[in-house]
């Protein structure tokens, strides 16, 4: 027979957990407002990944929730678009990459601002990843390390580079980064020439001075820029059969001959899973900021052979998928 101590027990843990899942419900008859200071379309697979992961959790586009502000927005608007964000009284505010996301700091310290950035402590976007504190969290990429190993795997795969190319976002990729990028290639008997676009009319000029400078491959390096418009550099690295890796496994399935990190996608699933946190109530200096933890390695056939490149069987057999 339960005890009668026992039985007050189980009745307040009964009790503790009926009142925690309501407070994590969504609220009957409110409107969840999201604006979206996006650099990526709406219909991109990578951004109906995140809508997914609210619908699931009873966050659904046209009932309880719209979406305000802008997808694919340039960057001489950002601004605008937050202020009027702001004025409407939005719910959470997502973004992506260290301008837009500072932009948007800038304009409000109050309502919650999730995105996604290379190094979000080291440009100071949060204080911590544990304790991000203020009203910003979000995912941070590892983008430096990631960056270097993706170099690495470029060298793998074109072995008879020894002058390579690197397309950086200046807005983006910090001078140290880069000189950490030279050291090591340097250090392997290759050199590193470096090429900066900081604007969509600034890619197909660096890709073309890149090329003409010599190198044998070129690693475009992680910048929400360059993904926003990676059909204009997979046309011109094709155009020129320049051998390049990219920031994104998708980038590879795109048609980009290799891709290494995390999945896009995955990572729009995680930021979306923090914004239903905040719609539940929960503050975002107390959301931790969020790492990668999963990275594919994605090459592309059909891409090497149209540029008459033999992957090295060494490379294929550490790739997670082969696109044939």
């Amino acid at each position: 027979m339960m005890r009668r101590r026992d039985l007050i027990l189980l009745l307040a843990d009964g009790a503790a957990f009926l009142f925690g899942s309501a407070a994590l419900a969504q609220e009957p008859g409110r409107l969840y407002r999201l604006g979206m200071l996006s650099d990526v379309p709406r219909e991109d697979p990578s951004m109906e990944a995140a809508f997914d992961e609210l619908r699931r959790s009873g966050f659904v586009e046209g009932q309880n929730l719209r979406v305000e502000g802008s997808f694919s927005i340039r960057d001489e608007e950002i601004a605008e678009v937050a202020a009027r964000l702001v004025a409407a009284g939005v719910d959470v505010i997502w973004t992506g990459g260290y301008p837009r996301t500072r932009t948007a700091q800038e304009v409000t310290r109050t309502i919650p601002i999730v995105t996604m950035a290379d190094d979000m402590v080291l440009s100071g976007l949060v204080t911590s990843l544990s304790h991000p504190g203020g009203n910003t969290t979000g995912i941070s990429l590892l983008a430096t390390e990631l960056d270097g190993k993706r170099q690495e795997l470029l060298t793998e795969l074109v072995p008879t580079a020894r002058h390579i190319a690197a397309l950086a976002d200046p807005r983006v990729t910090a001078p140290e980064q880069l000189r950490a990028l030279e050291d090591a290639a340097r250090m392997h008997g290759i050199k590193l020439s470096i090429y900066q676009a900081a604007k969509p009319g600034e890619i197909i000029p660096a890709v073309d001075s890149a090329q003409a400078s010599g190198p044998l491959a070129l690693n475009v390096l992680a910048s929400p820029l360059f993904n926003a418009n990676r059909q204009l550099i997979l046309d011109r690295v094709a155009a020129l059969r320049l051998p390049a890796i990219y920031q994104w496994p998708e980038t590879a399935e795109a048609g980009g001959l290799a891709g290494y990190g995390p999945r896009f996608s995955e990572l729009n699933r995680q930021r979306a899973r923090q914004i239903i946190k905040i719609f539940r109530g929960v503050r975002p200096a107390d959301i931790p900021v969020e790492q990668p933890d999963r990275f594919e390695l994605v090459i592309n056939l059909n891409t090497a052979k149209t540029i008459g490149l033999v992957v090295p069987p060494t490379l294929l057999d550490l790739a997670d998928k082969v696109i044939e």
